[in-house]
């Protein structure tokens, strides 16, 4: 990826990495240089985007999962350690977090996050529990956005019936009170079709998703998105394949995640397991449906709080050329790294 645009500074005084390997090589650290013994990795660390900026500033945007691919979110720059290793050193030495001002920085400018509600409206969900799934949707809306509008994240709300569409009822914005009267509006004649199009759901819904994402690459802005879809039955427009839905979504960009909501008897936990592979949630009847949306809010919010902009200044000086650097992400007893390199040509002091 390209650095982003907006960050113009970095087009006179940045260096790309060269990155070298990590944690996601394997599950004894493999990629890190093995002076260091970090040991065995229980976490994953993939750099998304590192750049450096004079007088001395390293930046790495890295997204931190254990290595059953669930985020861990919440980690603070007290949760990372630091190795530099130069033309001089027989392996790693440790930076000081404190004497290098090491910190995760805010990420709105070159992160962008997407979620895609994608609600059932079927006439079985009208007719019986549309009260429940408002109620839920809200919940989840102001579990999943912040209570201040940052345009770094957005969602937007879509819904199908039968029909070959999915319906958009609210287009992306930041503003949950936007979202949260769109839920409001939904009435029981808001659908003509009786029918149920979930394989054409999972389908537009996923390329909807991908466009975001390539469309934030195509701005060098770096992008994750999930899709988060609710129903309370199967596909019976038939319209689209099993197979067709399962593989939209296993082919889908690596940054979008998907979770799947199902309610009731009718549903095809099989289906809803694949389609929502990163996390799925089912609730016996309407009165457990909240309870659902919350838990998988706390997954969705987890995804987009799993990407860090971690910053340090380089100890590094003007002609000391390319350096080795390693970043340890540690979570309680669980820890991983990731390797890559940067050049400090022009490093100077005043760095903060």
């Amino acid at each position: 990826m390209r650095l982003p645009i907006l960050y113009p500074a970095f087009l006179l005084f940045s260096l790309l990495f060269l990155s070298c390997g990590n944690a996601d090589d394997g599950p004894n650290t493999q990629g890190i240089d093995p002076c260091l013994d970090l040991g065995k990795s229980e976490l994953r660390v993939t750099i998304q985007e590192e750049y450096t900026t004079l007088p001395g500033k390293v930046s790495v945007f890295f997204k931190v999962n254990d290595v059953s691919g669930d985020p861990v979110p919440g980690l603070t720059a007290s949760s990372f350690n630091i190795y530099e290793k130069g033309r001089n050193d027989n392996c790693f030495n440790p930076i000081s977090a404190t004497e290098s001002n090491a910190r995760i920085s805010p990420n709105e400018q070159i992160f962008r996050q997407h979620t895609l509600l994608v609600l059932d409206l079927s006439n079985s969900v009208l007719s019986q529990s549309l009260q429940e799934l408002k109620s839920a949707s809200v919940s989840f809306i102001r579990n999943v956005m912040p209570v201040n509008p940052n345009p770094a994240y957005q969602m937007g709300i879509f819904w199908f019936d039968g029909e070959d569409v999915l319906h958009e009822l609210q287009g992306f914005t930041e503003d949950r009170d936007v979202l949260t009267a769109a839920i409001e509006s939904i009435t029981t004649n808001i659908s003509q079709d009786p029918s149920t199009d979930l394989y054409g759901a999972v389908i537009k819904s996923t390329a909807i998703a991908n466009d975001l994402v390539m469309a934030a690459d195509n701005e060098e802005i770096i992008s994750a998105a999930s899709v988060v879809l609710f129903t309370d039955g199967t596909d019976q427009a038939g319209r689209y394949t099993r197979n067709q839905a399962l593989g939209t979504v296993e082919s889908a960009d690596e940054n979008i995640s998907f979770f799947s909501i199902g309610l009731g008897s009718e549903i095809d936990e099989a289906v809803l397991l694949n389609i929502g592979k990163t996390s799925s949630v089912f609730a016996n009847n309407k009165e457990e449906l909240e309870a659902t949306f919350n838990e998988i809010s706390e997954a969705v919010g987890g995804q987009a709080r799993s990407f860090y902009l971690f910053e340090y200044c380089s100890p590094k000086r003007d002609g000391s050329g390319i350096n080795q650097l390693v970043i340890q992400a540690v979570d309680g007893s669980r820890s991983g790294a990731v390797q890559t390199k940067f050049d400090a040509t022009g490093f100077t002091s005043g760095c903060r």
